[in-house]
């Protein structure tokens, strides 16, 4: 049986490298292929880290001294590993307005 200290390590790990990892996928984007295997690295961690809290979770472990957090945030991990693999090479995706837009409009009139 595996300690339940070193799975609530595994995770936090897991979780630690990814976020470093997602942290510096602007400065990974300068280079398709290191930014490809970033988003694979981020994708794969997290739902390693998602299938570790909810091992964690089974075990009885308990994450930063609550043990009804590990689900909530294995369910956190996947919705970010889809969102890793999701690459919109810094299209306009919400359409609205920002303040430059705004103060173009302003000196235009």
């Amino acid at each position: 049986m595996v300690d339940v200290v070193f799975i609530e390590h595994l995770a936090e790990a897991l979780c630690g490298v990814s976020a470093v990892l997602f942290t510096f996928i602007a400065t990974l984007s300068r280079s398709e292929r290191a930014e490809n295997m970033a988003q694979n690295a981020i994708f794969f961690l997290l739902i390693a880290a998602a299938g570790v809290l909810w091992w964690l979770s089974l075990s009885g472990g308990v994450l930063w001294g609550s043990n009804y957090l590990p689900k909530p945030l294995s369910l956190v991990c996947l919705v970010l590993a889809v969102s890793a693999r999701m690459n919109i090479k810094g299209e306009n995706v919400s359409f609205g307005a920002n303040p430059h837009s705004i103060k173009r409009m302003g000196e235009e009139e």
